[in-house]
């Protein structure tokens, strides 16, 4: 039987008042491999940090007999060695950390964590800025680690390699899968469809009983009715058989008593939800924004450069309309580079006219006023209501969430709300520069759905694999100075 090295019993967490993680009894055994699922804000870090020590629970306690790593996606490197060897591995330049990009610093950070043996690791979004090279670094460090893991990630493929449980976090309750998390969606897919089979079943049998009730009740009007028109002749004939009329008041009163007896079966059914069906989106182009140019985005021979580096040379590439191109590359190659030249209209670059870009940057919203996020949406869309919320609400945006003035949003929170208003804005182009970083897997899938629905062209770049694989009509890289297509959708 494997040791329990991490144990938490009647845990609870709050924040403001509201109840964000209740935990009876939760174990981490010694070669457990976990990924935690969960939306944007449903306690995901929250349980790391409470599993890490970092914070301390309002009830329960939290018992550690291992010695726990704990890698925090928000906080800066630690001012400690990395072993040189992973440093180089990683590419990691030598310079101060205050120099160091996001996705260096992050290496870093893992560098760090790697260069000694700790008996459990506790990872919070560690691939949110590594490229492919980077991310499959992490996963081979791991694939035979000897040890407890605990994994908070976004990233589906690099939770498809490396765990084997899934705790989902859900109204401050987790539950428990087995197998990675392909394995999870695919038990979440036949709950849903087992729920709907068996609400199916109660509508069925609701109805059956309801119906059965109301022909009882017309049963009983007709022999009330049958009574009541009883001739007088019938009635002297009957004067001495009393004990007729009072079997029809009997047999009246027994077909009601069975009407309201199939009606107390009805109230007593247990009723079964419908599940929650995704609304099907579509974003259809505004007739004044359709392109008729084949290539509305072209490139002739262009060079770009990061100071003395040469990032593209004479590079030249016809983007097709109507379709969603995504650019890949390792971190450094000049993807973000090349969408700021095609988002300025740089040398070389050829637009269509008609081209109206909008365009998501990393962390990149300053909202201008205090407004509701309704009223942002409104302002900034020709779409009607109905549509503006289905869109809010597929990425999580619910309830009061629609009153909350935009200048207080979180990151997480703002990032949703900024892809929401590209999709439903005045736009016939898109750019987004890793527009799933800091996003929960429900809501990356929300946009993929949206990406789906959209009529216009999307230019975007992306680490994320299984998000590539799933919207990339063209997939292109950026390698030995130049744009090269690796991959067309066959339609």
């Amino acid at each position: 039987m494997e040791k329990v090295c991490l144990e938490l019993e009647n845990i609870e967490v709050s924040y403001l008042d509201r109840l964000v993680l209740k935990i009876p009894r939760l174990a981490v055994h010694q070669f457990d491999r976990i990924g935690i699922a969960g939306k944007n804000g449903s306690g995901k870090s929250t349980l790391l940090k409470l599993m890490s020590g970092q914070i301390k629970p309002v009830k329960g306690y939290v018992k550690n007999d291992a010695d726990f790593a704990y890698f925090d996606q928000l906080a800066a490197p630690a001012e400690s060695d990395a072993d040189y060897k992973l440093a180089g591995k990683l590419s990691i330049p030598h310079s101060g950390v205050e120099h160091l990009s996001g996705g260096e610093q992050t290496r870093l950070k893992l560098a760090q964590i790697f260069s000694s043996y700790h008996q459990g690791l506790l990872f919070d979004e560690p691939t949110s800025h590594l490229d492919e090279d980077g991310t499959q670094f992490f996963i081979e460090e791991l694939t035979y680690y000897y040890g407890a893991l605990v994994l908070v990630s976004h990233d589906r493929y690099v939770l498809d390699q490396l765990v084997t449980k899934i705790w989902e976090i859900e109204d401050g309750c987790v539950t428990e899968y087995s197998g990675n998390y392909s394995d999870y969606t695919a038990q979440k897919e036949l709950q849903r469809k087992q729920q709907q089979e068996q609400h199916e079943k109660y509508i069925k049998e609701k109805n059956r009983l309801l119906k059965a009730a109301e022909e009882k009740m017309k049963k009983a009007e007709k022999i009330t009715q049958a009574n009541g028109h009883i001739s007088k002749k019938e009635t002297k004939a009957k004067a001495n058989k009393m004990f007729m009329t009072k079997s029809k008041d009997t047999s009246q009163k027994a077909v009601q008593r069975a009407a309201k007896a199939i009606e107390q079966r009805v109230q007593k059914l247990e009723s079964v939800e419908a599940p929650k069906e995704e609304q099907t989106l579509r974003f259809p182009q505004h007739p004044a924004l359709e392109m008729h140019n084949k290539y509305p985005i072209m490139a002739d021979r262009i060079t770009l450069k990061a100071g003395d580096r040469t990032l593209l040379k004479e590079a030249s590439f016809q983007f097709p309309l109507g379709k969603t191109i995504a650019i890949t590359g390792k971190n450094g190659s000049g993807k973000t580079t090349l969408l700021h030249h095609i988002l300025n209209r740089g040398e070389g670059i050829i637009l269509s006219p008609k081209a109206v870009m909008g365009a998501y940057e990393q962390m990149d919203y300053q909202f201008e006023k205090s407004e509701t996020v309704m009223e942002y949406m409104r302002e900034k869309s020709d779409y009607d209501e109905r549509k503006i919320r289905s869109a809010l609400h597929s990425m999580n945006f619910t309830g009061n969430d629609l009153k909350k003035d935009v200048c207080s949003l979180s990151g997480g929170e703002a990032i949703r709300l900024l892809l929401c208003q590209l999709f439903l804005g005045r736009y016939n182009v898109l750019v987004l520069d890793e527009p799933t970083n800091f996003l929960d897997v429900f809501c990356i899938e929300a946009l993929e759905r949206f990406l789906k629905a959209y009529e216009g062209t999307v230019l975007l770049v992306s680490h994320d694999k299984v998000f590539v694989e799933r919207v990339a009509d063209c997939v292109y890289a950026v390698e030995q100075e130049q744009l090269t297509l690796k991959k067309t959708r066959q339609q």
